[in-house]
């Protein structure tokens, strides 16, 4: 038995053997910048929203979705934007794979929920149209996360 953790402050997401403790995988901050929602797919890699706010390598903050491959902590998918600015979203958010291989992908800031390709081409798109005060009073539309179901897993819907 294993448990998948997000250390979003310390931009690590690892693996933990529940019997030992010990973790069996970990990706920093080398990689990841105060990512979130990391989920492990059916091929075996994770699929991470990585929401770049601090990033080593890049002075310009922006956020990308990627596909790890846990054996060799290769990317072996990516989603960003062009240029990579335009797509930022400095917390909450979250990304899922998607049965027919699309990625859904929640930029949680801004309120902005869509669907990509494996080539990266958005193919739907919605933003929250509704604003409410945020602790400090700035308007904001975020939303926390996005999940996907089939019309027949959700037995009420009309």
């Amino acid at each position: 038995d294993r448990v998948m953790v997000s250390f979003r402050n310390l931009s690590t997401v690892g693996i933990i053997d529940k019997k030992s403790g010990d973790f069996t995988w970990l990706l920093g901050y080398d990689t990841l910048s105060q990512q979130h929602d990391p989920s492990l797919l059916s091929n075996g890699n994770i699929l991470i929203f990585d929401n770049g706010s601090h990033r080593q390598s890049d002075p310009m903050p922006s956020s990308r979705v990627i596909e790890v491959d846990p054996k060799s902590n290769d990317i072996v998918w990516e989603y960003h934007d062009t240029p990579n600015f335009n797509f930022f979203s400095p917390y909450i958010s979250g990304a899922r794979r998607l049965p027919n291989g699309n990625t859904l992908i929640t930029e949680g800031s801004f309120g902005r929920i869509f669907q990509v390709t494996t080539d990266g081409q958005v193919v739907w798109e919605y933003v929250n149209p509704h604003f409410h005060p945020d602790p400090d009073g700035v308007e904001v539309n975020s939303v926390f996360r996005a999940l996907h179901y089939q019309a027949h897993e959700i037995p009420n819907l009309g």
